[in-house]
């Protein structure tokens, strides 16, 4: 089983950093949100930054402002994914030069898209 965590991961359904969470559900991927100011999203419980992460996941999926990621970088770097995703809105090009300078493998795409669903396929 794939394992993926979802950084800006939300609690509004509303939200992208949402639908992803129950799209990964859907697709039957371990499902770990991070966001460092909700306990749970979606019935699973959330960690704080990637670093509190129990296990090195294959995917970081990141909703989150290039500002905000860049930040994050040495905890993606130290978590060492086998690839970022960076949805629309997080792929700024200086988030791609920071995650490809620290030796991480990013995709620029819609995650939800390229686990075959629609976000409309996950109502708020």
């Amino acid at each position: 089983m794939n394992s993926v965590a979802i950084l800006g991961a939300s609690t509004d359904r509303s939200k992208f950093g949402n639908k992803a969470v129950r799209a990964f559900q859907r697709a039957g991927w371990r499902v770990y949100p991070v966001n460092p100011r909700e306990p749970k999203i979606e019935e699973l419980p959330v960690f704080a930054s990637v670093e509190d992460l129990p296990e090195r996941v294959d995917v970081v999926s990141v909703y989150l402002p290039p500002k905000v990621t860049l930040s994050l970088i040495d905890d993606l770097a130290d978590a060492q994914p086998r690839e970022v995703w960076l949805n629309p809105g997080a792929d700024d090009v200086s988030v791609v030069a920071a995650v490809e300078n620290v030796g991480l493998t990013s995709k620029s795409l819609c995650s939800i898209v390229n686990l075959g669903f629609s976000p409309s396929d996950f109502p708020d």
